[in-house]
C-alpha cells in the first residue's frame, strides 16, 4: 500500500496483522487483493432518517442566526403520558 493515510482504522489493523504474520512483501500483495475484493462489496448506504433530517434543515443552511454549536444537539421522541413530537437537547 502506497498511501496508508486513506485507510480506515480497521483496514490498518488488518494490514499490520498481515505484516506481522507473513512479512511485508506478501502482506502488501495479500492486502491489495483483499482490499480490491472488499471495495466491490462495500457500498455506503445513507440512513433514510438522517436524510430526512438533513432535508428538513436545508431551509436553515444560509441562515446565519441558526447555530448548532460545536457539539450539536440530540433529537429524540418525546416520552411520557400524552407526549408527542420531538425533544431537542443540547449536548454538553
Amino acid at each position: 500500500m502506497n498511501d496508508e493515510s486513506t485507510l480506515t482504522k480497521g483496514q490498518l489493523r488488518k494490514l499490520n496483522a498481515l505484516r506481522k504474520s507473513v512479512g511485508n512483501a506478501i502482506a502488501e500483495e495479500a492486502f491489495a487483493k483483499w482490499f480490491e475484493a472488499n471495495a466491490k462489496h462495500e457500498k455506503l448506504v445513507k440512513d433514510p432518517i438522517a436524510e430526512a433530517i438533513e432535508k428538513a434543515l436545508e431551509a436553515y443552511a444560509d441562515d446565519k442566526t441558526f447555530r448548532l454549536g460545536r457539539k450539536g444537539y440530540v433529537v429524540r421522541r418525546a416520552k411520557g403520558k400524552g407526549a408527542s413530537g420531538f425533544v431537542a437537547e443540547k449536548v454538553e
